[in-house]
């Protein structure tokens, strides 16, 4: 005897949805197989930009309405990470809200650094909720070459 399984069209684009707004970092949905997922991710992303000089890098994250001590930025490994939280307001008996657009909760955002940077010389500036990260370049590497005896 076999058995019939029905094919539910929605379903399957709802998973592919809720993948795509994974991948991109967007709200999540708090379907049934949100639980499953093996990684753990952030609630929002905050947007960057990358930029490059002849001597650094600059990293820029947008972070309104966040302080400099709800950010935390670490190298470790060649990963540059930059994580934090933005808290949500909370709510009061007098005021009711309408709509809340903007993202709240924990984020983490990692970035590979080249093998040209000096990672201990990452400096951070934070103001008006934009984190300016800099990274300077190092002179690259020479190969060491290493005489091989035969006997």
């Amino acid at each position: 005897m076999s058995n019939l399984t029905r094919w539910n069209p929605i379903g399957e684009f709802e998973d592919m949805m809720n993948r795509y707004n994974r991948m991109f970092g967007l709200a999540r949905t708090n379907g049934e197989r949100e639980s499953k997922d093996l990684f753990s991710r952030s609630d929002w992303a905050p947007a960057v930009d990358i930029k490059e000089t002849a001597d650094a890098f600059t990293v820029e994250a947008e972070l309104p309405g966040m302080n400099r001590d709800d950010v935390k930025v670490t190298v470790h490994d060649g990963v540059l990470t930059i994580q934090g939280e933005r808290k949500s307001e909370e709510e009061t008996k007098d005021k009711k809200l309408h709509r809340i657009e903007r993202f709240y909760g924990s984020f983490m955002r990692r970035f590979t650094l080249p093998d040209n940077v000096d990672e201990n010389s990452v400096k951070a500036h934070f103001k008006d909720g934009l984190l300016t990260l800099s990274i300077q370049k190092a002179e690259p590497k020479e190969p060491k070459a290493i005489e091989v005896d035969v006997q």
